[in-house]
């Protein structure tokens, strides 16, 4: 979709703005503006860096960064996945604000009202650079655009001030993939999660991991030999962390502490001591930091005021905000599989709300199943050997969850049921709904139904969700609260929003009625009316409530009709039908020829679960 061209003002603003910020830093030096040297690595939490408590991790180079910089022990991403995160880091916007959470996505942005961090950055004399992964799961503008040409650290001497971003991959959940025998690090020694069933083959795979990271570890050290034989050192601030959490099931991708909360290092030269954030090096920070708050701080940092549509607070430096009270983070597709989750914390507690209760956290997903730790884990959960917490993943979730982080690091005792915290739920449920009013959480509409409104009005899905006409959030965040409930006596209720011109809020009176299950069979008539709903995400909704209603013929014939018109919503149609539990099967006829405008290549994926055509085989070259 293409953005609608804003007015000439929105242009003057940011020329005035650019004019503002060049006057303010003009009266700092080139010597008096430290380098920025940003070392990132990629799907590793804090639990597999030596220095945040594992004794059999293996990071010496990050631990020695550690002893010389400043160690902050509660930093989160907003997202558990490199894309939304890094869309989240490049704008900073939230990915969930700007419309670009769906994972590889590409969704359009009005790019004219925002720009890149390092567009800032550029303006005010710095020479910026990212050679490596930038993946920032945003349409409208290439990736690479407008950072310099690469260059190694020892020729960034010329190119003072610079700012540069080296990633390393060594770490990626990739490199969890495939054998796990003959590991470096031995698989008796590693200390598995609660929630991993003690498997050999599972052991394995947390050593074989343990062998990425250490490369990893590795390459870190070797970027700062290189900033030190360069004589860059003693001018550069250095910062390491990680671009969200990780790597084997149940860590990325999920709003848990192993999929959010990552090492964050910062190593800054006693010539830049004023912006120190603790007495000495070698202290532990314990200050809250969220990601979003990362483009602005590294733009304080280099002098430069915080532009007014970024969301994050500035946490170091003597231009710092005020500490914030809490961290938010999102979740939306991932790939093939959809669902919806959001969470708010503090230092000491996480609460999730899940917007889509009635599927399970670990749902099938081709990628993630590359790990053998995920099938070893799957085969032994459906041979009935887990029990209440290794078997958990696979169970559908609560709409609410709430974890002692202090107590309970591994989120395993959801305390959201305990009558003690029913306060602290209900103040945190309110301080979520006010940032997502606030922040313009696009989530509240399903993936397909928020890009096709987009679309049909000719904006991107970041303009949409600011106009309350087109996408009246309060309603959203209100019905929705009816729809989870999950209370009988809202049915009649529920049955009246499928009646509502606006097509958000008959998803959520469906999704109401089909979480009521028998208790809402008195609305059977309504939900049948709603397969003919123009909403394609409410009529697959219908059918499969009616599904389970004993309807069985009349959700398989929907749902296949669905398919055979190509539905906007096709890749939901498809994990509905998966989440119905029947199998494929009645489907894979229709399957066979189905397309969808939008995420082909994972309705495919799913295909391909189903078994309705193979993978094409690479031709070997001759």
């Amino acid at each position: 979709m293409k953005s609608i061209k804003m007015k000439k003002n929105h242009s003057m603003l940011n020329y005035l703005f650019f004019g503002i910020a060049l006057l303010i830093t003009a009266t700092l030096t080139a010597a008096e503006r430290p380098n920025i040297l940003w070392l990132t690595s990629e799907d590793n939490n804090v639990n597999w860096v030596g220095v945040y408590g594992n004794p059999n991790a293996d990071t010496p180079n990050i631990d020695s960064l550690a002893k010389q910089g400043f160690q902050y022990m509660h930093c989160y991403a907003n997202a558990p996945v490199c894309a939304p995160s890094r869309s989240t880091w490049i704008t900073g916007v939230h990915a969930a604000s700007n419309g670009t959470l769906p994972m590889r996505s590409r969704y359009d942005i009005p790019h004219d009202r925002i720009p890149y961090y390092f567009d800032h950055l550029q303006k005010q004399g710095y020479y910026c650079i990212n050679p490596g992964k930038t993946d920032y799961n945003i349409g409208g503008r290439n990736d690479k655009s407008g950072w310099e040409k690469k260059a190694s650290i020892e020729q960034l001497k010329q190119k003072q001030p610079f700012f540069a971003v080296f990633n390393h991959v060594e770490s990626h959940e990739s490199r969890a993939h495939g054998p796990v025998e003959k590991t470096s690090h031995d698989p008796a020694k590693v200390t598995l999660a609660p929630y991993h069933p003690d498997l050999p083959t599972i052991r394995k795979n947390y050593a074989k991991y343990q062998d990425a990271v250490s490369r990893m570890d590795k390459n870190i050290g070797d970027k700062l030999k290189q900033l030190e034989a360069a004589g860059l050192a003693d001018n550069t601030i250095v910062i390491y962390n990680s671009d969200h959490g990780g790597v084997l099931p149940r860590s990325k991708r999920f709003l848990l502490d192993s999929g959010t909360h990552c090492p964050l290092i910062i190593r800054i030269p006693k010539k830049f001591k004023h912006l120190w954030p603790a007495t000495a090096p070698g202290s532990k920070v314990d200050r809250l930091v969220s990601f979003i708050d990362m483009p602005a701080t590294w733009l304080s940092l280099a002098g430069i005021s915080k532009p007014a549509y970024m969301q994050g607070d500035i946490f170091l430096g003597p231009n710092q905000d005020v500490e914030r009270k809490n961290h938010f983070s999102y979740r939306g597709r991932m790939d093939e599989r959809c669902d919806s989750v959001r969470a708010i914390r503090n230092k000491s507690y996480v609460y999730l709300r899940n917007y889509m209760p009635f599927i399970p956290r670990g749902q099938y997903l081709a990628y993630l199943w590359k790990a053998e730790a995920a099938r070893a884990w799957e085969d032994h959960h459906k041979a009935g050997k887990t029990n209440d917490v290794t078997g958990r993943f696979f169970q559908i979730k609560p709409v609410d969850e709430l974890y002692d982080t202090r107590k309970d690091a591994h989120n395993i005792s959801n305390l959201a049921k305990n009558i003690e915290f029913k306060n602290m739920i209900a103040k945190m449920k309110q301080e979520l709904r006010s940032w997502q009013l606030e922040n313009y959480d696009s989530g509240l509409l399903p993936e397909a139904e928020l890009a096709k409104r987009a679309m049909d009005n000719s904006m991107t899905i970041y303009e949409l969700v600011r106009d309350p006409k087109l996408y009246p959030l309060k309603r959203y965040l209100d019905v929705s609260d009816i729809a989870l409930a999950m209370d009988a006596t809202n049915s009649k209720e529920l049955a009246t929003m499928l009646n509502d011109s606006d097509s958000g809020i008959r998803y959520w009176g469906m999704v109401g009625l089909f979480l009521l299950k028998n208790d809402g069979l008195e609305q059977k008539n309504a939900i049948k009316k709603a397969l003919s709903d123009s909403s394609h995400e409410v009529s697959a909704m219908a059918a499969w409530a009616l599904f389970n209603l004993g309807e069985k013929e009349v959700a398989r014939a929907h749902l296949n009709s669905l398919l055979k018109s190509n539905s906007y919503a096709g890749l939901k149609v498809v994990n509905i039908i998966d989440w119905m539990g029947e199998g494929f099967d009645p489907y894979k006829a229709t399957l066979k020829d189905s397309t969808t405008s939008v995420n082909q290549s994972y309705l495919d994926r799913v295909k391909m679960t189903a078994g309705v055509f193979e993978k094409k085989k690479k031709k070997k070259k001759k």
